[in-house]
């Protein structure tokens, strides 16, 4: 339940600061005083979007604090989302809004994302809006609300986890037919892939880096040969016998003929020698490198390699953008070629997983049904005992649980069910859909009887109804109050309404009121003492001013509060 709320900056709510009981709390106010930013702060608790609108004209941020406690019978669920109470056994949750329009969550002083917050919102606060109960008439809704009151989470994940692996399958059969009907085609052109590419004859994944660097030799093949046989002349051998080396080696033999007369002859004919030695390298390096078998015949060997290129360049733009991926592409051609050929008796096999699948979400779905149909007499029997407690005695209210037509697309995320829930309102009318025979009033106090027979089975920790009374009036609007305090017994409760019926039997009352300080309203809560509620109520009864006899009505109401 929640212990307290305060808010800073929503929309004309300076600062509110509320304290809530453990039983039925119920909120009145003029029309426009701020009853709504209640209900939307208690929304933002729950992971409601925010908007930058929120934010209080003229402030930079807006900020909504929530204090829950008593969560014993949740405290699982929200271990699951790694969310703890503190050890008083509260739990803060703190959402702020800035003018930006950003927003922040922090759970018990700690940063957590939206989209857990609004799953464990699920487990702190169910809010029944307007809107929402007005949702009760679209059919796609039932079958929650069954599966709510009926508590079927665990054969529902035991379904659903047969039921992703059964359409994976599915899918699997769809692709491998649709593959199979078009097989000639496809087969034709995977093989032409597969066979252009080999007929490339493609070498090693650098390859192409290689063919552009021989290319380039091939290119300057007279060049490289001048050049490399100047240097072989110059350095290492000449017809004169002139060469670098040549006059090395004679310069170090003259120095040795001088060793008697030149002290340090050897070290010098060494250094002459060593000298000598580099050059023949260097010659040779150029030689080896350059002058050999690659550049010879330059204009056969560059139309060859200007060949092996242009295939290059062509497969790569069908197939990869490297050799490796073209490479890659050819494998996986070849490995389609393989299941296309082998398709027929894939299909087989894939059909055969199929039927056990088949089997198996049958049989969950059926175990789903049972349970279902069960909970359905049951809830059945719990609102129409309300609804009847609620003056809707000669209605009738059943809810129809049939399973889809058996054919592949049979089953659903939640099983093979279609629930509808159907009413009839005056004798003598056919059952039909409730969402077609319903008035305002009608869906008031049947979701109200709904939410009570659910309560009792998966009890919600706090329920906020905005409004639940609408299109209802005098010993109806009683009755509505005093099943909302009803389900006190397993839930707090707080209301929003214009009914003094229902305001009169609440365990705490709250006045929203505004005030105008100069160019700004602003929005305040007030917890009214006895003599207070007699004020208010009298003023919800009343019109422009307040009587005797509406303070006595409204004394009167508040005697029945039991």
């Amino acid at each position: 339940m929640i212990k307290n709320l305060s808010i800073e900056n929503v929309a004309v709510a300076k600062q509110i600061d509320i304290d809530f009981c453990d039983g039925y709390t119920v909120i009145t106010g003029e029309t426009g005083a701020g009853k709504s930013i209640l209900i939307d702060c208690l929304g933002l608790l729950c992971g409601d979007k925010a908007g930058r609108d929120m934010v209080r004209t003229g402030e930079s941020s807006a900020s909504v604090v929530g204090i829950f406690e008593g969560l014993e019978s949740v405290s699982d669920k929200l271990a699951e989302l790694n969310i703890y109470p503190d050890e008083n056994g509260e739990l803060e949750i703190i959402r702020t809004i800035s003018a930006e329009g950003k927003s922040s969550v922090k759970v018990n002083r700690k940063a957590c994302p939206l989209s857990v917050l609004r799953e464990a919102g699920q487990y702190l606060i169910h809010i029944q809006t307007q809107s929402e109960r007005y949702a009760l008439t679209a059919k796609n809704t039932y079958i929650n609300i069954l599966d709510d009151y009926a508590d079927v989470s665990a054969p529902l994940d035991e379904y659903r986890q047969v039921y992703e692996v059964y359409k994976a399958k599915l899918r699997e059969i769809d692709e491998l037919t649709q593959s199979l009907r078009d097989r000639n085609m496809f087969l034709d052109i995977l093989k032409y892939q597969v066979q252009e590419i080999d007929q490339a004859k493609l070498g090693a994944d650098d390859e192409e880096e290689k063919l552009m660097r021989l290319r380039t030799k091939c290119k300057n093949a007279e060049r490289i040969r001048k050049y490399t046989n100047f240097i072989h002349r110059a350095l290492l051998q000449s017809e004169k016998g002139n060469s670098v080396s040549d006059l090395l080696e004679k310069a170090e033999s003259a120095i040795i003929q001088l060793s008697d007369v030149l002290e340090g002859a050897d070290s010098l004919a060494k250094s002459l020698e060593d000298y000598r030695y580099e050059i023949i390298n260097i010659a040779e390096t150029v030689e080896n490198s350059l002058h050999n078998d690659e550049v010879e015949n330059p204009e056969k060997q560059l139309t060859i390699i200007e060949t092996k290129l242009f295939n290059i360049d062509r497969l790569k733009k069908k197939y990869g953008s490297t050799i490796r991926e073209i490479k890659e592409f050819r494998e996986n051609a070849a490995q389609k070629i393989k299941e296309l050929e082998s398709g027929d008796v894939r299909l087989e096999e894939l059909e055969k997983e199929r039927d056990v699948l088949y089997s198996k979400c049958s049989a969950c779905a059926e175990k789903l049904h049972e349970i279902r149909v069960s909970a359905a007499r049951k809830l059945e029997s719990g609102v129409l005992e309300d609804l009847s407690f609620l003056e809707m005695p000669k209605v009738r209210f059943s809810i129809m649980v049939s399973k889809r037509p058996d054919s592949d697309d049979q089953f659903l995320p939640t099983g093979y069910d279609d629930v509808d829930f159907l009413l009839s309102v005056n004798p003598g009318e056919a059952l039909q859909s409730l969402g077609k025979v319903a008035s305002g009033g009608e869906i008031s106090r049947v979701m109200l009887a709904i939410k009570a027979s659910v309560n009792e089975k998966n009890s919600a920790g706090t329920i906020v109804f905005d409004e639940i009374d609408t299109g209802v009036s005098g010993s109806t609007s009683e009755r509505i109050g005093i099943m909302l305090k009803k389900l006190t017994a397993h839930s707090q409760v707080i209301a929003v309404t214009h009914s003094p019926q229902v305001a009169a039997l609440a365990d705490s009352h709250l006045l929203i009121s505004k005030s105008i300080d100069g160019a700004r309203a602003e929005s305040m809560v007030q917890k009214l003492t006895e003599t207070e509620r007699v004020k208010e109520i009298a003023r919800i009864i009343g019109g422009i001013s307040v009587t005797e006899k509406q303070m006595a009505a409204a004394k009167e109401m508040l005697s029945k509060n039991y």
